[in-house]
């Protein structure tokens, strides 16, 4: 606490003599109002760059399948990281893992952004291995809990599992490997940007932001 109060006063100070050195500026004297403004204002870039990410993930989803890409691909962009291997290498995580309704792409494509931040580089690092776990573990909890905010079904989402929250959304899951379930998942509105799986890719894309945000 005593360090967050000797941040915020220091922060003052530097824009009191700031604007004191400022023969433009009437006053030397900041305002609380105008400092909590100027801190609002330069956290804003970074709120930008969230909804950002989460919209294009959603238009992403939209228009082409692949709903692990669409994640990773619009992180990708907004920061600059990664490469095009790394984008070919989720290409069959979606739709469940081969659409086979396990993990949701959209969580596997937002973890696998959060490992080009600090995955570990040798097989060895054990202590990358572990920093982390408890930040994708934080993401797969809020992943749940905004899918239920959002869509507003009944009861806990228990997992990250595609075909349980296929049945939270749409009442029922679909057996996407087939042609007659993925023809009734699109029938379902599977691709709405409003209510569909582009949504869930958004909050996926929007979680790992940021807390990627909060780590480089």
């Amino acid at each position: 606490m005593t360090n967050g109060y000797n941040n915020l006063y220091a922060e003052v100070a530097q824009s009191v003599e700031q604007r004191t050195e400022n023969p433009r500026v009437p006053s030397s004297i900041l305002g609380l109002g105008t400092y909590m403004e100027a801190r609002s204002n330069r956290m804003a870039p970074n709120e930008e760059r969230i909804q950002r990410v989460r919209q294009e993930a959603i238009e992403r989803a939209a228009i082409y399948p692949g709903c692990s890409q669409a994640v990773l691909g619009s992180i990708q962009d907004e920061f600059g990281m990664g490469n095009k291997e790394s984008f070919k290498v989720v290409t069959a995580l979606s739709g469940g893992i081969a659409r086979r309704g396990e993990t949701c792409g959209a969580i596997i494509g937002a973890l696998s952004a959060l490992g080009l931040v600090m995955g570990r580089e040798r097989k060895e690092d054990t202590e990358a291995y572990q920093a982390i776990m408890e930040p994708c573990q934080e993401i797969c909890d809020r992943f749940r809990q905004e899918l239920k905010k959002q869509f507003g079904f009944e009861g806990e989402l228990e997992s990250t599992l595609c075909s349980d929250i296929q049945q939270k959304i749409y009442g029922k899951s679909f057996k996407l490997w087939t042609e007659e379930g993925l023809q009734a998942f699109y029938d379902a509105g599977g691709h709405s940007k409003t209510s569909g799986c582009p949504v869930v890719c958004g909050i996926a894309a929007q979680l790992a932001a940021e807390k990627i945000l909060k780590l480089i």
